[in-house]
């Protein structure tokens, strides 16, 4: 009997460290506004998403995009963003920079656009039960109207700005490999060594 009391008491002991365990996620910011109006067609850096472990156990999390029912702006749709890096793993107590990255389409309606910045614990479980709980950032940017031309040649512009100076480099080897074929169409050179 006595056995099974200190059995019993370990067990109570233990149980709530291990049960009362907390999930938490925070963001560093509320509320993100982009002043500058974005054109179709862009690629645009928002601002880096910084993600805290509020709990105190380590987890996973993943970002993502939700929206607001009652809001009368229009909704971009979870396309348009990618994050990096996506999942994260954060200790307790532990933060990271997560950067966001939007990809506007060449044709895309103009208007006022909002959405949240959502980070999340991913909770691996055996029933498959989840966490419902979650940290957002708020979003609103404006898209401007313009011209598939417009739109395409700021695609263009955009990839050439982002992966600059590889974009540079493509260019000088492809022009080169051009004047290279033209010289070779154009002009003949025979060198030899022959014997008197």
């Amino acid at each position: 009997m006595r056995k099974f009391i200190i059995l019993l008491l370990i067990i109570v002991l233990i149980l709530p460290l291990t049960v009362f365990a907390r999930i938490g996620v925070g963001i560093g910011v509320s509320e993100i506004r982009v002043e500058k109006p974005l054109k179709a067609g862009g690629i645009y850096d928002i601002p880096s998403l910084p993600i805290f472990n509020t709990g105190d156990e380590s987890s996973d999390y993943g970002i993502g995009i939700a929206y607001h029912v009652e809001r009368t702006e229009l909704r971009p749709p979870k396309e348009w963003f990618s994050f990096n890096p996506s999942p994260i793993h954060l200790e307790p107590t532990k933060s990271q920079q997560v950067l966001v990255k939007l990809t506007l389409p060449v044709k895309v309606t103009p208007g006022d656009y909002f959405c949240y910045l959502e980070a999340y614990p991913v909770v691996k479980t055996q029933t498959g039960a989840s966490v419902g709980i979650a940290a957002g950032a708020r979003l609103f940017f404006t898209v401007v109207p313009s011209n598939i031309v417009q739109a395409i040649t700021f695609r263009v512009f955009s990839f050439w700005t982002i992966y600059s100076p590889w974009t540079w480099i493509v260019l000088v080897m492809t022009l080169g490999a051009i004047v290279i074929v033209l010289f070779k169409k154009f002009f003949r050179f025979q060198i030899g060594v022959s014997r008197k």
